[in-house]
């Protein structure tokens, strides 16, 4: 009776494991996206409402930052030196996503290491009066080499420097969305913002879905997910109720340390080309996948993209 009683306790604690889903929030290009000069106005907004939003479902989210959007003419700009601090001083790590959000495969690799330093610059500094470090670095546009020698020359500087490689698996289309529904906010168009955002939580709900799936075929299991969005005005409106998509859904939110610590990041890539999609299509791709594995990645609805367009 007791070793049927440790069977069954073995088989409940396996299939509870086996079901446990992970996923860490990241947030590209701080401070904030804006969509021409009215966003000024928005960006506290912007961030406070992101950060409340975190609080509320406790994600502890890191923010990618673009140093050059720190400064005007020139010369460090307070208010958005400020943006900054109210990630660090609400608990929030920051990372690395270069200065000016330069291409790596568009560019020299002098050129975008210079970039990757000119980027730590201020982070660095600010991190440190939390007691903080950067230590992650977020590849602009998701390109990371072109070839093995090429993304095997970037991680070895990154690593020489201090920094851990940040790949995102849920990839999607938030930016596009995020300038439709600025569109439709410059109009006053609250009946078109409801329904863009509308739009964009079932569009986030898809792709969900649809990482899960892949990463099981890849995996034979739930991995620690990445997702990947952006500081704009959209997300800092409607991201609770993206949330709470993922808690029912049954996700628990992670750091980006814990999310790196699946060895699914650290699967074989054996093809690489001018792509900037997630990790799990290119390990996919590396395996031989084809056509008919890639079906039922979610599109974003016409009329959206031709809003964000």
């Amino acid at each position: 009776m007791k070793l049927l009683l440790l069977i069954l306790l073995s088989l409940l604690y396996s299939l509870g494991f086996a079901q446990i889903k992970e996923v860490v929030v990241t947030v590209d290009d701080l401070p904030v996206v804006r969509y021409g000069t009215k966003y000024d106005t928005l960006s506290l907004q912007i961030t406070q409402n992101l950060i409340k939003t975190f609080d509320e479902f406790d994600i502890p989210a890191i923010g990618y930052v673009n140093e050059r959007k720190l400064y005007r003419n020139g010369k460090p700009d307070q208010n958005q030196l400020a943006l900054i601090e109210y990630w660090l001083s609400n608990g929030y790590e920051l990372g690395n996503h270069t200065y000016s959000h330069m291409n790596y495969h568009r560019s020299s690799f002098e050129d975008f290491t210079t970039d990757v330093l000119k980027g730590e610059i201020i982070t660095k500094e600010l991190a440190k009066k939390y007691d903080m470090e950067v230590r992650f670095f977020r590849h602009p546009y998701l390109r990371s080499g072109l070839s093995k020698a090429h993304s095997d020359s970037l991680t070895h500087f990154l690593t020489n420097h201090g920094y851990v490689e940040a790949p995102v698996t849920i990839d999607n289309e938030d930016y596009i969305f995020a300038k439709a529904y600025s569109v439709a906010h410059d109009k006053q168009n609250a009946e078109l913002m409801r329904k863009i955002g509308e739009a964009y939580v079932d569009y986030m709900e898809k792709k969900i879905l649809y990482f899960e799936r892949v990463s099981n075929d890849l995996f034979a299991r739930n991995i620690s997910q990445t997702l990947l969005i952006h500081a704009n005005l959209l997300n800092s409106e409607y991201f609770d109720e993206l949330a709470a998509v993922y808690k029912k859904h049954g996700y628990t939110f992670v750091t980006q340390e814990k999310a790196l610590e699946d060895e699914a990041y650290r699967a074989g890539i054996t093809k690489f080309g001018d792509w900037g999609i997630s990790i799990l299509e290119r390990i996919a791709i590396s395996r031989g996948m084809k056509g008919d594995f890639f079906k039922g990645d979610p599109a974003t609805p016409e009329f959206v993209r031709e809003l964000g367009n």
